[in-house]
């Protein structure tokens, strides 16, 4: 039910799985192996994959810890979206990327839950995007040395709040990694 008139498709949003963010993540292999799942799904159904990496003084373009993990290729045919700030479409070309392909949900996965996951779903969702968030498929680091909750805390939480959130026009859920189909709109929470 997107506000994005004539934008029919999902896209699969994979944000920031790359080796410097996710080495202290909590459950990496189990959020990159629901990850590859997603991925798998997108492709047998033609459901673009957007990627989209970080740059910045801790993950400095082209050093081992920006790319990404080695369990997750992108196919060359797959957009790269290079951001700079948590939301993945501030300053980037995202939104192009997402307009060519008549996208107006978004199934969000990555990294990290507590800044560039939450942002972006935010900033998809002001900009009139479905967006569904898959509970299994994003991580952050333990950052309770800072004040933050533990890890498990921070997803538990953002997945809570996400799956009732509401705006005009629009739906945010959240989801498994099972239940997600491809198709508009997405299968809700379980």
């Amino acid at each position: 039910m997107t506000t994005l008139p004539d934008r029919p498709n999902t896209a699969l949003l994979v944000i920031d799985v790359q080796n410097g963010v996710m080495a202290g993540a909590h459950k990496r292999d189990t959020v990159i192996t629901n990850i590859a799942t997603l991925i798998d799904k997108a492709r047998t159904h033609n459901a673009p994959v957007i990627w989209v990496q970080h740059s910045d003084d801790h993950l400095t373009q082209g050093t081992d810890a920006w790319h990404y993990v080695p369990e997750l290729t992108r196919h060359e045919s797959e957009p790269l979206v290079h951001k700079i700030y948590g939301d993945s479409f501030e300053d980037t070309d995202l939104e192009d990327v997402l307009a060519a392909a008549a996208v107006g949900q978004l199934i969000v996965t990555g990294a990290e839950t507590d800044a560039c996951i939450r942002s972006t779903i935010h900033g998809a969702f002001t900009r009139g995007y479905d967006v569904t968030l898959v509970g299994g498929a994003h991580t952050t680091q333990d950052q309770s040395a800072w004040g933050a909750p533990p890890p498990d805390q921070v997803i538990a939480h953002t997945n809570l709040y996400w799956q009732y959130h509401q705006a005009p026009g629009r739906t945010a859920a959240v989801a498994s990694a099972e239940s997600i189909t491809f198709t508009h709109p997405a299968t809700k929470a379980t």
